[in-house]
């Protein structure tokens, strides 16, 4: 099944992808959003051969035989396996592009403002295998500020964080492009490792990324939590080897995500100490917002606020400001010629 996909080189739409470590997303000039996957495929750990892409291969983590192996090919927000993304990209867009066009597509891609010129050259040669006719790469805080409807081109500073899987950023755009950003390679997978460790440390029970993230989402906070939510988590009791179940609830959870949540506050804090002092009161007046799956956990946004002592709001829809960034990059011509682009090398 997966070896067809394989055997073309993908031709059609202009296309817009967030690549990102947990999920990739791309939009369709003229169509929006077509895709919103799980960055994640399942392989033949033998012979390399594709099981799974996306959701399905999510599905399997944890519960694969030993002949099959789960891959993460992004990690940190950049390239770190370019076999196994560009399959994975390949696969993706084939879903969504027809064949029988004839006419190379033009990519949009976002990247982080401090990605390498090895990495970004990972993003072209993978963009390039697939038969674009052009690739452009897009700092994905510039691309976040155009997604949450921010303004972009005006000389006013916006702050921007984005919490992702593997990576958050903090960054003040002004006139089309960063003015400043710090990163730090702590996120959303972060505070589920400390969910996992937490667990096997204290409650002698060990669970899998799925049963983690699922907490996470489901009952996770800042602390203090605004309200004491319970939730059963099942495992492997690590002294009897049987299958347990016990219960956790905000408070405890809050606490397990301290630490975490700390760290990526310290970092908006250092980029607010360095933005230049003209652009400081734009974002005293305008606030800071917060983007990417990890800013949606319970709380964030008033502890964030408590933190640096200014407005913090989450945007309109943070799980997809990137992605509509670039979406609205290649429907709009002039403003993806003003926009700083990031070099290819």
């Amino acid at each position: 099944m997966f070896r067809d996909f394989f055997s073309f080189r993908i031709f059609g739409d202009n296309l817009g992808i967030d690549l990102g470590t947990s999920s990739t997303l791309i939009y369709a000039k003229g169509k929006g959003i077509v895709l919103n996957m799980p960055s994640i495929l399942a392989v033949g750990r033998k012979d390399g051969r594709i099981v799974a892409v996306g959701k399905k291969a999510k599905e399997m983590l944890g519960k694969t035989p030993q002949n099959i192996v789960v891959v993460r090919p992004l990690q940190n927000g950049v390239v770190a396996d370019y076999d196994a993304t560009q399959r994975m990209v390949e696969y993706f867009v084939s879903q969504i592009q027809p064949y029988h066009r004839l006419i190379g597509p033009k990519l949009v891609i976002g990247v982080p403002s401090r990605a390498t010129k090895v990495e970004k050259k990972a993003l072209v040669d993978i963009a390039t295998h697939l038969g674009a006719r052009q690739v452009q790469l897009v700092h994905e805080p510039v691309a976040a500020v155009i997604g949450a409807n921010l303004p972009v081109s005006e000389p006013l500073g916006s702050m921007i964080v984005d919490i992702g899987g593997g990576t958050s950023e903090a960054a003040i755009t002004s006139l089309d492009g960063v003015v400043i950003s710090k990163h730090i390679r702590i996120a959303g997978d972060e505070m589920d490792q400390a969910i996992i460790l937490y667990l096997k440390e204290n409650h002698n029970l060990f669970v899998g990324e799925q049963m983690a993230e699922r907490i996470k989402i489901n009952i996770g906070c800042t602390h203090p939590p605004s309200r004491n939510e319970k939730m059963k988590m099942r495992g492997r009791d690590l002294s009897t080897g049987f299958p347990n179940e016990i219960e956790i609830d905000s408070e405890e959870l809050s606490n397990i995500l301290s630490p975490v949540v700390s760290t990526i506050c310290e970092m908006i804090e250092s980029t607010l100490e360095e933005s230049p002092p003209e652009l400081a009161g734009d974002i005293m007046e305008r606030g800071i917002y917060l983007t990417g799956g990890g800013a949606c956990l319970k709380g964030f946004d008033k502890y964030v606020s408590k933190r640096v002592h200014l407005p913090v709001k989450l945007a309109p829809e943070p799980l997809l400001s990137v992605v509509m960034g670039v979406g609205k990059l290649l429907e709009n011509r002039e403003l993806l010629a003003t926009v700083e682009t990031s070099p290819e090398s």
